[in-house]
């Protein structure tokens, strides 16, 4: 791929990829949200990656909201169009059987923050600050921040921060359930490649299977069932033979993601 706005690395089954406008504290514009879900889809597809961190470059900032100069002329339709996209992509990653982690090493603000959200799991270091700060600019948050934000830390202070354009610190994210951790900053890709390894040495059909049910569930869909339906389909999979034999005769599993 060739990627003006991202860079991406694999290493060992996991693939890096990282917003890198570290002069525009890697805000997002359009070309930028396109190239995060091309990368995220890549690495998807490719056999050698079992885990996905995305970050952004530099130390001050992960993603510090949207480039507003990008948009502040769009009509009613563009804007509708600016969200749509926005969604697709963050769907995409939600959805990727990849598991996606945030490694949040500065501002998570407006769109940053909600591109945290759309990762499976947050690590964040001392210095993050999180906020949905859209409504001191006459706007709602445009890529799902009203719809993941109560998900993940309940209806009422999710409201507060949405109508106050408040901004939390870490420690706050961590408190709320925001994020899984909170590390100083040069130790955070060390965490999270730590639970990236730890995660890498799971049956990649299952760990898929397990996405696939908790996002049932928040989707109001029926996750009940979703699990009934997974925990068959992994009967039928080389990975549950290997595990299980590897189980019985007390060796290491060596999954295929078959």
């Amino acid at each position: 791929m060739t990627l003006e706005n991202i860079l991406s690395e694999t290493d060992d089954g996991i693939c890096t990829i990282t917003v890198n406008r570290p002069d525009k504290l890697n805000a997002l514009n359009k070309k930028t949200i396109a190239e995060i879900g091309l990368a995220v889809k890549h690495a998807e597809k490719d056999n050698s990656v079992n885990v996905i961190i995305l970050t952004g470059a530099g130390n001050k900032a992960f993603v510090a909201g949207a480039d507003i100069s990008e948009f502040a002329n769009y009509n009613l339709e563009e804007a509708k169009a600016l969200s749509k996209h926005g969604h697709d992509v963050f769907n995409s990653i939600e959805n990727c059987k990849k598991p996606v982690i945030a490694a949040i090493n500065g501002f998570a603000l407006g769109g940053g923050c909600e591109l945290a959200m759309s990762c499976h799991l947050r690590i964040a270091s001392d210095n993050a600050k999180f906020g949905q700060p859209e409504a001191k600019l006459g706007l709602t948050p445009g890529y799902a921040g009203t719809q993941r934000l109560p998900r993940l830390i309940g209806r009422s202070k999710a409201t507060e921060l949405l109508l106050t354009a408040d901004m939390i610190s870490a420690a706050e994210a961590l408190q709320l359930g925001l994020v899984n951790y909170v590390v100083k900053q040069e130790e955070l890709m060390g965490k999270c490649l730590e639970i990236a390894s730890k995660i890498k040495l799971q049956a990649p059909v299952a760990v898929a299977e397990i996405i696939s049910c908790i996002n049932t569930y928040y989707s109001g869909k029926d996750g009940f069932a979703e699990e009934i339906n997974a925990f068959g389909r992994c009967f039928t999979t080389e990975d549950f033979k290997e595990g299980t034999t590897a189980f019985l005769e007390k060796r290491k599993a060596n999954f295929k993601g078959k």
